[in-house]
């Protein structure tokens, strides 16, 4: 797994030649972040491809700079190289997301109705559906695909005396839910529910508006951590990445899903900041 990051201030031969240097795990561009020319950016990009190749790793992180280059990195998806983007851990953690949701809110679990959104499951979502109505009692799951979540809407009931709703009324389902975690759902599909007006709708997997009048809520679409346990020896100038993509790069995302939570565990990982549409939340 290698670190990317830019030279704002390459020397003027680094500059001419494209030269990438190469510090441990590191590769340092010779890229201002002003005035990118398309050509000099796909040239970079052929040239982290051929020294990445030699080591036959595909995992990268990105620096923040770097992260907002989005030419840079669709060329780097064409060769196929893992992006980290934080994705993945968001919703590994989404029960302590909600929790620093509704403490920095002032809110009661016990009055928070919880809507989860979601079509397609994985062994991580299953398992974070269980550990969220564990703790918040008015959860719904807002699905497509009703069938494929009843199984898991009679275990919890059956076995726990946990109450879930699964449904998929545009008109009902989302109209009193303080919270909306949406794992899958595409903007297009988003926009046809009824929302209601204040809600704080957090985005795991991408960025993304309600394109409503009456929406006064809030919009999440990223967030940062702090882990007590972190080794940051490896990464010279770690303020140039975001923590939560170096966290997430050390997992392999295989993993069962108790060995991640154990590991999360141990490193106290704590949500530190909430990112929407506007900036931080507050």
């Amino acid at each position: 797994m290698y670190y990317i990051e830019n030279n704002d201030k390459p020397r003027f031969l680094e500059s001419m030649f494209k030269i990438i240097k190469i510090e441990g795990n590191k590769l340092i561009l010779p890229l201002k972040t002003k005035n990118i020319n398309k050509k000099y950016l796909a040239k970079l990009a052929r040239k982290t491809k051929k020294i990445l190749d030699k080591t036959k790793s595909k995992k990268i992180v990105l620096s923040k700079i770097l992260k907002e280059n989005e030419e840079y990195k669709s060329i780097l998806y064409t060769y196929g190289f893992d992006i980290v983007d934080g994705k993945w851990l968001f919703e590994v953690i989404s029960c302590e997301v909600l929790d620093y949701i509704v403490n920095l809110k002032n809110i009661k679990k016990e009055d928070t109705e919880i809507s989860i959104l979601v079509n397609y499951i994985t062994q991580n979502t299953l398992e974070n559906i269980k550990k969220i109505a564990r703790q918040y009692k008015r959860l719904n799951i807002v699905t497509n695909h009703i069938e494929k979540f009843k199984k898991i809407e009679e275990e919890l009931y059956n076995k726990e005396g946990i109450m879930i709703i699964v449904t998929n009324n545009k008109k009902k389902s989302l109209s009193k839910s303080k919270i909306i975690l949406n794992i899958d759902f595409p903007k297009e599909l988003l926009n046809k529910y009824n929302i209601y007006e204040n809600a704080i709708l957090v985005n795991i997997r991408g960025n993304m508006k309600i394109a409503r009048k009456r929406f006064n809520g809030i919009t999440i679409n990223d967030y940062e951590i702090k882990l007590n346990n972190l080794d940051y020896s490896q990464i010279n100038n770690k303020n140039q990445y975001n923590i939560r993509d170096i966290y997430e790069a050390s997992f392999y995302k295989t993993m069962p899903y108790r060995e991640i939570v154990k590991q999360i565990n141990a490193d106290k990982l704590e949500v530190t900041s909430l990112y929407g549409n506007n900036g931080a939340i507050s």
